[in-house]
């Protein structure tokens, strides 16, 4: 992916948490799977149960990539948010949007820390919250992902062997039944 890609991918990214927090929660992970450097689309996990349900969730986040044949995946999520879900220790930054950059050859960690900071413009408006994005730590190559992000980053480039005319397609269509939002880009629509 070319450094105008992951840059765009890395601000919606942003903003997309801004609007989230504002509106009251962080968004559910996603996995944004690229083809040859284009952009296949975004794949939220489905509302999950906490614990071993959430992770099945987030892991099988691979699903879209493998059956789309992606050579390079992005996932996002919350270190709060992931910890909570899935019943697991806070790693890292918190609260923070981390994003992994990942190819079948290893990852990259990216993370960009946050504050949030409410605020009060009056009695007849609502609290705002709004966020304080803060120094990012170094990328970090092969940096410590939380199990269920590492085995879709695992899984992502795994061949899918599905006998259908239309892996990608039937994919799509199950994922989107069992409850993941689902995005794709015009190149990539079923």
């Amino acid at each position: 992916m070319d450094t105008r890609t992951w840059d765009t991918l890395v601000s919606s990214m942003k903003g997309t948490y801004v609007k989230g927090v504002r509106e009251g929660a962080v968004p559910r992970p996603v996995i944004m799977p690229l083809v040859r450097g284009e952009l296949v689309g975004l794949v939220w996990v489905r509302p999950t149960e906490p614990g071993a349900d959430a992770l099945t969730g987030i892991a099988a986040l691979s699903n879209i990539a493998a059956a789309a044949g992606a050579d390079e995946v992005v996932l996002a999520w919350e270190t709060q948010e992931v910890a909570a879900a899935c019943e697991l220790p806070v790693v890292g930054p918190s609260p923070c949007l981390n994003m992994v950059r990942a190819t079948p050859d290893g990852h990259v960690l990216h993370q960009f820390p946050y504050t949030e900071e409410s605020s009060s413009a009056g009695t007849a408006e609502k609290d705002a919250t709004a966020l304080d994005w803060v120094q990012a730590p170094a990328p970090r190559p092969d940096g410590e992902l939380p199990p269920p992000v590492k085995a879709a980053v695992e899984y992502a480039f795994t061949p899918m062997e599905l006998d259908h005319p239309n892996p990608f397609g039937v994919t799509v269509v199950l994922m989107e039944e069992d409850g993941y939002t689902v995005r794709l880009t015009d190149v990539f629509d079923r």
